[in-house]
């Protein structure tokens, strides 16, 4: 018996809590998983995991024998790691998941050059808005944007996102250009964006010298996908409070029109977060660090012209 095979097995069981789920995770058949389960059982004399046709949970003996098994995986993994990035060469597998216009827009063009850097890891990205289970969906690490909820995720801060408030020309021409933000309260159309985990709708806030002002405003539409968010401005549906790095092409072509530029949008934080108890991996920091990098260029080239560095406003 291939025991630390069984102890993965046992582990991912545990953790996605699903025969099915930790084979498939393990790229195994569900029928090798569950052999490698009864025997490992066999093996300790002891019943790991009480299961039936809906469920499958830990007994008292399988959750200690999981807390100390998850240590030694984490121990083997760290000594593969150790010696994979000595070498200089992480490869292998690594699930990412990230919001779509930042796969998009930042992930995806940037790609050749992380492929350059490591040829040999294979990346497996999840693309869409809607939060992930980092454990049960066994994915490595995402990239978020927001104030974190979940205390128990461990997250590195890799940027903060500045935003633009925008319309399309279409739209300003038919409704005028609003002078204050208090005016988009009444007269205006605004574009919403909820929350794709919570519903929550997020108002759109504007900063000067100190006075902080919240606008929900009139809407017709409200989204909860940042691509879909983006056509919507594009199309003339109303006043939206883009990303920058979306905004800028559009800007710079003319397709939308930057409104209250003398307010600022307090930016977003963007943070790569990881599951808990789980060992970070040497393609996993190949991967957090070379975003970190991109990021950090992204912000740069993103950012208000009044916020750049002298030669770079000027170069804008």
């Amino acid at each position: 018996m291939d025991q630390i095979q069984s102890m993965r097995v046992f582990a991912r069981v545990v953790e996605t809590g699903s025969f099915t789920r930790a084979a498939e995770s393990l790229d195994m058949p569900k029928g090798s998983a569950t052999k490698l389960l009864q025997q490992l059982e066999t093996r300790l004399k002891v019943k790991l995991l009480n299961r039936t046709t809906r469920r499958v949970t830990v007994t008292p003996d399988g959750a200690a024998y999981y807390e100390r098994a998850s240590r030694l995986l984490n121990d083997l993994d760290e000594m593969e790691a150790a010696m994979t990035l000595a070498q200089g060469k992480p490869g292998g597998r690594l699930r990412v998941d990230v919001g779509s216009s930042i796969a998009s827009q930042i992930i995806i063009p940037a790609l050749p050059d992380f492929y350059q850097r490591y040829p040999d890891i294979q990346l497996d990205l999840g693309v869409g808005d809607r939060p992930v289970d980092l454990i049960s969906d066994n994915v490595d690490c995402v990239i978020r944007g927001g104030e974190l909820t979940e205390q128990s995720l461990v997250a590195r801060r890799i940027a903060n996102m500045p935003l633009a408030g925008v319309a399309s020309p279409a739209y300003l021409a038919a409704h005028g250009t609003p002078k204050h933000p208090l005016e988009l309260e009444d007269g205006h159309t605004v574009i919403n964006f909820f929350s794709p985990r919570t519903g929550r709708m997020f108002p759109n806030v504007f900063e000067r010298d100190g006075e902080r002002i919240e606008v929900t405003g009139r809407h017709k539409l409200s989204v909860n996908e940042g691509n879909a968010y983006l056509a919507a401005a594009l199309a003339g549906l109303g006043i939206a409070q883009l990303a920058r790095f979306q905004a800028l092409p559009h800007l710079a072509s003319g397709a939308l029109v930057e409104i209250l530029p003398e307010w600022r949008h307090p930016e977003i934080p963007m943070h790569v977060v990881y599951p808990p108890n789980r060992h970070l991996s040497a393609r996993v920091r190949a991967f957090v660090e070379w975003t970190v990098e991109l990021f950090a260029a992204q912000a740069a080239q993103n950012a208000p012209a009044d916020r750049r560095a002298p030669e770079e406003a000027l170069a804008a």
